[in-house]
């Protein structure tokens, strides 16, 4: 493994002391493997060590092929490192199950999902990133998740900005240094120089000015990093004090019990928590907590829509739509392009408004087109919490079967009953077949199958 870069390793030395060179010692090591499972579509039973900060947090022996593992695949769990999993405590500790969340550099998805099952059918999750192809596969993430409360942007973060004062949770998980990925990640090494630690540094200072703006009274923010470095950590928070002191209050007291070996400290009303790999099982991670003072003035805007994305479904589409979900007056259709969405109902109007001024990938649950008054289902609505298995035949199928069907290879078409059925396995719904006679058609995407496996 390519040696740590020096300016580093000085620098943990006058930040750690003596202990440093554990640390060093952790980052030639190996790294643990942690999963986040996904509270409304887990069917296993328990496995693996629990993740002590996070629920829905396992810890697994050895790292599988993940890409063939059933339950990953159908969204049953994501793979995330365990110290950015702390996220579900703070959310825990302050008793957000609810509301506006922006995420606002969400690729490729990890916080993003674990925002996306803490609130659930109550809240609404608006996932940002910047760049475009990482915005696309977070948009598969999102899919495969399944729970409809998330809308994906692909925009500059001053776009979000326009929305002020809109969200309950602003939280900005900044591209950084990546110092704690050293261990699992080699060029992060070698890529490292101090210049990119202040070039990194400038950027999540921008950032944040307008993440603060989104934010509503009274609105807590979330920074975090995957670094150990002071400039882009505690640096990065003495600056916005100094710009929006008088707008910062303390967050409610976020407990964390000694044997976690979390590091806790405070700037200013922020509290912080650091995660080193010597100390905790994790890799390197840092997050701070604050509140916008709920007596800060202004009001919640939305700007004026500058196009017309979604359209209203109608009557006769609505009636087929319908069939397709469970508890459908709990959701609202509409057509965007030639396809049909569904949405959360409480939150339709909130995602419209997000769809007129954004950039928006995703958002809601793609359900497909209607042809001759009949839906086409796309695959995402097979991924859906929302999708229900009574419409069509659902057909279990063995792991070989399942593999080659992900593979867009053919299956045996005596499988499947004429017409559109859905592929199972061990219980998951993997997407949609439509058998013609002898013929199977595959609807599972090209972009997703698996290859060279």
């Amino acid at each position: 493994m390519q040696p740590l870069p020096q300016p580093f390793v000085d620098s943990m030395r006058s930040q750690l002391g003596e202990d440093a060179q554990r640390l060093f010692e952790a980052l030639d090591g190996p790294s643990p493997v942690s999963v986040r499972l996904n509270p409304y579509k887990w069917q296993g039973a328990e496995f693996g060590e629990a993740v002590p900060w996070c629920e829905w947090g396992r810890y697994l022996d050895s790292r599988p092929q993940f890409t063939l593992d059933i339950p990953f695949t159908a969204g049953g769990y994501y793979v995330q490192e365990a110290g950015s999993q702390f996220i579900a405590h703070i959310l825990k500790r302050e008793g957000i199950d609810s509301g506006k969340i922006i995420d606002m550099c969400a690729a490729p998805g990890g916080k993003t999902t674990l925002y996306s099952a803490a609130v659930g059918s109550r809240g609404l999750v608006l996932a940002n990133e910047y760049v475009r192809n990482r915005a696309n596969i977070l948009a598969d993430n999102v899919r495969k998740w399944g729970l409809g409360n998330v809308v994906v942007t692909n925009n500059d973060p001053q776009h979000i900005a326009a929305f002020e004062q809109w969200a309950d949770v602003v939280a900005v998980d900044a591209p950084c240094s990546g110092e704690g990925m050293f261990r699992k990640d080699e060029t992060a090494r070698a890529e490292w120089t101090e210049q990119s630690v202040d070039m990194c540094a400038a950027r999540q200072m921008d950032i944040l000015t307008q993440a603060w703006k989104s934010l509503k009274a009274g609105g807590l923010l979330i920074y975090s990093t995957c670094t150990f470095n002071r400039r882009e950590d505690e640096g990065v928070l003495e600056q916005m004090i100094a710009q929006w002191g008088e707008e910062i209050e303390p967050s409610a007291d976020i407990a964390v019990p000694e044997q976690w070996r979390i590091e806790c400290f405070k700037v200013g009303d922020f509290q912080c928590f650091r995660f080193f790999p010597h100390r905790t099982k994790s890799e390197g991670f840092f997050v701070a907590v604050a509140r916008k003072r709920a007596d800060v003035g202004g009001r919640s805007t939305t700007p004026k829509p500058r196009k017309k994305i979604m359209i209203d479904a109608p009557k006769d589409a609505v009636k087929e739509l319908s069939r397709w979900v469970v508890d459908s007056q709990t959701l609202r259709f509409a057509q965007v392009a030639d396809s049909f969405y569904a949405y959360p109902a409480e939150y339709f109007e909130t995602i419209r408004s997000l769809a007129n001024n954004l950039t928006v990938i995703y958002s809601g649950v793609e359900m497909g087109q209607i042809f001759k008054g009949k839906l086409k289902p796309e695959w995402s609505l097979s991924q859906s919490v929302w999708y229900n298995r009574d419409v069509v035949p659902s057909v279990d199928v063995d792991l070989e079967t399942a593999l080659d069907y992900l593979r867009k290879r053919d299956v045996e078409a005596t499988l499947f009953t004429e017409g559109i059925n859905l592929v199972c396995s061990v219980g998951y719904a993997l997407g949609f077949v439509k058998r013609i006679g002898a013929r199977v058609n595959n609807g599972y995407p090209n972009s997703l199958k698996i290859n060279n496996l």
